[in-house]
């Protein structure tokens, strides 16, 4: 069965954690350094590391953006201490503009997926397949690309192909304007545009693009050959990230699930986009059509609207508010004379752990519903019991702090086996 990637931003660790609680498959963050958003929240290392952590907590990944142009003594002297904790904790892949750094990750940091960014400008086949001959496993495709010519990438490349399907568009080719450089001294190659494109010239928004909407459109774009579907918006807040995500998760899955017959959008999911975040309507880009003026909105910028109550009410509580939880299987056995053992298992991780020997009940022994009670208890370990089989004496009894603590250190071990997978030890 076809498989494909919904990719969310984040620009903070909440915004994280809301777009995994979305649906997203993989989410793309910056960093303290060398990022295209210096002004988003980016979290700081030890926050990152974290980020690392919890995307592949729950089975997720994690794609760090250092897809600014370095200056020599950044490539030289910073970037390697900057990549090294990342890299060692698990990142799975880094997004790169920049050529120098794509030779320094490749030759420094073996074993780590290279996106190659939108910000390279790699258009067509020949492109594809040189860069990757260079080694990168991801191209990010330009957002000014037809479905025709995206096609044309795919059949000539076996490179995985990333491509933007909801959010902002740029007026100028993706990160090649210089605009806000030449008016400001805010270089977009530095991670610092400040979207002078965005402001009316002659009282009019001759440049304002409409956000990009890809909805109606889905099955011909991951038809075209696309894998990875790119939603823009790390400056954007945590609701938006899950709002976003969530209306994609369920177009995408329909999709596979059920083809792209009869393909039809709910006029709600597009209502709620809106309210998210309205530029002045929706356009599905460059993907059916080479230029067009219905992709400008020239009127008078929308006023910033506050998003219906209820939509904001239902997001905070069912993606932000809530903890994600991971469901795991189990077998306690607890026999008099003999040590209490209990088996964890998450997917095909499992892990087991003995504590001290079971003692002979003097008055009470304990039941099975005793010691379901103290083993169902989960705290905020990130997991819920899909299934917990106890095997118990006749006559057993253990303290419950006994039984707390194997809890918790077979839980907290589970973690440390399944993190363990993903990182890269000297």
């Amino acid at each position: 069965m076809r498989t494909c990637e919904v990719l969310a931003p984040a620009g903070s660790f909440e915004s994280m954690k809301a777009a995994v609680a979305a649906g997203a498959d993989a989410v793309y963050m910056g960093g303290t350094r060398f990022g295209a958003r210096a002004y988003a929240d980016n979290p700081d290392d030890e926050w990152l590391l974290k980020a690392i952590d919890y995307v592949h907590f729950h089975g997720r990944k994690l794609y760090l953006t250092v897809n600014t142009l370095l200056k020599e003594e950044e490539l030289t002297q910073e970037l390697y201490d900057y990549l090294l904790p990342l890299y060692r904790r698990g990142l799975d892949a880094v997004i790169v503009q920049d050529y120098g750094v794509f030779a320094y990750i490749k030759e420094h940091f073996p074993g780590m997926d290279i996106h190659a960014s939108t910000q390279m400008t790699i258009a067509g086949p020949y492109g594809a397949k040189m860069i990757r001959a260079l080694g990168a496993s991801r191209l990010v495709l330009p957002r000014e690309l037809s479905l025709e010519e995206i096609r044309s990438i795919c059949k000539a490349s076996d490179i995985e192909i990333e491509a933007f399907v909801h959010g902002a568009l740029c007026y100028c080719y993706s990160g090649q304007c210089l605009l806000s450089s030449l008016i400001g001294g805010r270089s977009g190659n530095r991670g610092r545009c400040a979207q002078p494109c965005r402001l009316p010239y002659n009282g009019k928004n001759l440049m304002n693009l409409k956000d990009l909407c890809t909805l109606g459109i889905l099955p011909q774009v991951l038809e075209a050959g696309v894998y990875s579907l790119k939603i823009e918006g790390r400056m954007k807040s945590p609701q938006y990230t899950a709002g976003v995500v969530s209306v994609y998760r369920k177009y995408v899955d329909r999709y596979l699930a059920e083809g792209g017959a009869d393909w039809q959008v709910d006029p709600e999911d597009i209502r709620l986009l809106l309210e998210l975040f309205d530029r002045g309507g929706f356009t599905d880009g460059y993907y059916t059509r080479h230029n067009s003026a219905s992709m400008v909105f020239t009127g008078k910028k929308p006023e910033r609207r506050i998003a219906d109550e209820e939509l904001r009410r239902q997001l905070e509580e069912k993606y932000i508010q809530s903890e994600l939880q991971e469901k795991i299987k189990g077998k306690v056995r607890i026999q008099e004379g003999m040590p209490v053992t209990i088996t964890v298992s998450a997917g095909a991780c499992s892990v087991s752990l003995q504590g001290e020997e079971a003692g002979e009940a003097k008055s009470r022994p304990l039941t099975e519903a005793d010691v379901r009670k103290q083993f169902s208890k989960t705290g905020g370990s990130g997991y819920q019991w899909e299934e917990l089989v106890i095997e118990l004496g006749d006559n057993a009894f253990v303290p419950v702090g006994v039984m707390n603590r194997l809890r918790r250190e077979a839980l907290e071990k589970l973690t440390r086996r399944r993190l363990y997978e993903y990182q890269r030890i000297d």
